[in-house]
C-alpha cells in the first residue's frame, strides 16, 4: 500500500529504490542497431518511452533489454521529487563508465528533468550527449544525427498541440493482455507543489477517434484491458471543427466501453474538482468499465489545500465521495497524500487522518512533502516542517491505510468476482493472478486450460492488506 513517491495525482510511480523500469520487445534483429530505455516515475513517462521506441524503430533502431548490447541509453525521467533526480544521477554515472568501454554510444536524458538540469548535465558534468522533453521526442532523429557526429544536442521546447495522437506507440515490457492509452498531454492545474505543468506543458486533449481506433487495435491484437492516461482525465475535452460536436470524458469513456464488452477499460488520474455526475453514471452503465477511481485528497484539511491550490475544500471532496457511493456503492477509491506541507499544524494533519477514515479509501500512495525548485509553493513558503516531523505524520498515514485496507480485503471473504488472469503469480508460477473490477489483486490456483486474457469468476477464501486470494468457482 506504501508507495514512498509522489505521483502526479495518482499516476502512479514507480518505487525509487529499484532501477527503473527497462523496457523491450524482443531480441534485436541482426545488423539493426539497438537502444536500451530505462523509466523512471510515473505512467506517463512509461507511455513516453512506448512512443520514443515507436520513433526510433522508424529510424532502424531496434530495443534491447541488454545495455551491454545498445548503441543507444537513454533514461526517461521524473523530477517530482529530490530522490529521482539523484537516481538518474547514479544510473547516468553507470553509463558513463559504460559508454568509456564502447566509444561511440549515445547517452540521452528523456522527460521532465530535461528542462531544469540540461545545462548541468550537457555542459558542466558532460554526462550526456543529448536531452530531449517531452513534446520534442519527433525531433529525436534529427537530435541524433548531431550526436552521433559529436556534438551535445538538446530540445526541450514545450508544446501547445503535440499529442503524437498519429504515432502507434510500441508496446514494450508488456503482458500483452493489459495496456496504457494516452488520452492526453500536460496540466493546467496549477497545484503549489507540483512541477508537472512546468515540465509538460499546458493541457491539450487528443482526437477521440484515434483513442478509439489505438483501444480496438489493442483489442484485436488480444489485448483485454487499457487504462486512459492523463494527469487529469475529468478535464479531457475535444471539439469537432467541422461539426462542433463536443465530446468530453464522460463521452470518450463510453466510446471507449462500446468497442467490446470483454475490453475493460480503467483510467488515471481524477480530479475532485472536475469529477462530474456524469461520468460517473458513464462508469456505472458499463460492466466493462471498472468500478475503481484514483481521487487524490492530497490532504483533508481546507487551509492546507487552499494553499496547494487544489481548487476544492473538504466538503467538496466530501461531497464527490458522497456522489460515487450513491452512484457506484461498489466503487473503490484509492487516493494521494502528502504529509508535512507548508505551515501544516498537528491539528489540521488530524483531519487528513479524518478524512481517510471516512474515505475509506482501498490504497494510497502516501509520501511527505518534498519542496520542488520552481513551484509556487517553493517561492512563497517556507518549507518549515521538520523532517523528523514529516516521516512522523507519514507513518501515522501509512498505518491507518494499511488497518483500512486490511478491514476492507478481509471483508471482500465470501464474495466472488470476476477476474481477468494477467499471468503467473510472483511468487509461485502454480497460481494466477489478475485484478477485478475496483483494482485489487486476486491469486488463485490455475485450473484448466486456461490462460492469461481469459476472464474467471474467483471465490475470495482469505486476504492480506494488498491481496485477494480466492479459488476459481
Amino acid at each position: 500500500m506504501y508507495d514512498n513517491n509522489p505521483t502526479i495525482d495518482g499516476i502512479k510511480s514507480i518505487d525509487e529504490s529499484q532501477q527503473g523500469s527497462v523496457f523491450f520487445k524482443e531480441s534485436p534483429t541482426p545488423g539493426l542497431r539497438r537502444f536500451y530505455i530505462e523509466s523512471y516515475g510515473c505512467q506517463m513517462n512509461f507511455s513516453d518511452s512506448e512512443i520514443v521506441a515507436s520513433i526510433l524503430g522508424d529510424i532502424g533502431y531496434a530495443p534491447t533489454r541488454n545495455m551491454e548490447e545498445s548503441d543507444l541509453i537513454l533514461i526517461n525521467t521524473c523530477s517530482i521529487r529530490e530522490k529521482a533526480e539523484e537516481t538518474v544521477r547514479k544510473r547516468l554515472r553507470v553509463f558513463e563508465a559504460y559508454k568509456k568501454q564502447k566509444p561511440g554510444t549515445v547517452v540521452g536524458v528523456l522527460g521532465c528533468m530535461a528542462e531544469r538540469l540540461k545545462k548541468q548535465w550537457l555542459e558542466e558534468e558532460k554526462l550526456v550527449d543529448l536531452v530531449v522533453g517531452p513534446d520534442a521526442y519527433r525531433d529525436l532523429p534529427n537530435l541524433l544525427g548531431g550526436a552521433e557526429e559529436g556534438n551535445r544536442m538538446v530540445n526541450v521546447l514545450l508544446s501547445r498541440e503535440e499529442t503524437y495522437s498519429e504515432i502507434a506507440p510500441v508496446r514494450l515490457d508488456t503482458n500483452g493482455i493489459t495496456a496504457f492509452i494516452s488520452i492526453m498531454r500536460g496540466c493546467d492545474n496549477m497545484c503549489s507543489f507540483c512541477v508537472v505543468p512546468f515540465t509538460r506543458g499546458r493541457e491539450r486533449s487528443r482526437e477521440p477517434f484515434s483513442i478509439v481506433a489505438e483501444a480496438t487495435d489493442l483489442y484485436t491484437k488480444g489485448y483485454r484491458e487499457v487504462t486512459l492516461l492523463g494527469q487529469n482525465v475529468d478535464s479531457y475535452k475535444w471539439d469537432n471543427p467541422e461539426t462542433g460536436e463536443h465530446v468530453d470524458f464522460a463521452d470518450l469513456l463510453r466510446m471507449v466501453a462500446e468497442i467490446h464488452p470483454d475490453l475493460r477499460v480503467r483510467f488515471s488520474t481524477s480530479h475532485p474538482k472536475d469529477m462530474t455526475d456524469k461520468v460517473l453514471h458513464t462508469m456505472a452503465a458499463h460492466e466493462n468499465i471498472c468500478k475503481y477511481i484514483h481521487l487524490p485528497v492530497q490532504s483533508g484539511n481546507s487551509r492546507i489545500l487552499e494553499m496547494m491550490n487544489r481548487t476544492y475544500d473538504a466538503d467538496w471532496y466530501r461531497n464527490r465521495m458522497e456522489a460515487i457511493r450513491r452512484i457506484m456503492p461498489d466503487c473503490a477509491v484509492s487516493s494521494d497524500i502528502i504529509t508535512g506541507f507548508c505551515s501544516e499544524t498537528e491539528e489540521e494533519h488530524q483531519d487528513t487522518l479524518a478524512m481517510m477514515e471516512y474515505a475509506q479509501y482501498s490504497m494510497s500512495y502516501m509520501f511527505a512533502y518534498s519542496e520542488r525548485p520552481g513551484t509556487l509553493a517553493a517561492r512563497k513558503y517556507p518549507d518549515d516542517i521538520p523532517e523528523d516531523i514529516k516521516k512522523k505524520r507519514l507513518n501515522e498515514v501509512i498505518r491507518l491505510q494499511n488497518a483500512i485496507s486490511q478491514i476492507q480485503n478481509k471483508a471482500d471473504i465470501g464474495k466472488t468476482f470476476k477476474v481477468l488472469i494477467e499471468g503467473d503469480s510472483r511468487k509461485s508460477d502454480q497460481d494466477f493472478c489478475g485484478r477485478n473490477t475496483q483494482n485489487k489483486m486476486v491469486v488463485f490456483a490455475k485450473k484448466g486450460d486456461l490462460k492469461p486474457g481469459d476472464y474467471v469468476t474467483v471465490t475470495i477464501r482469505d486476504a492480506t492488506s494488498a491481496t485477494l486470494l480466492g479459488d476459481i468457482v
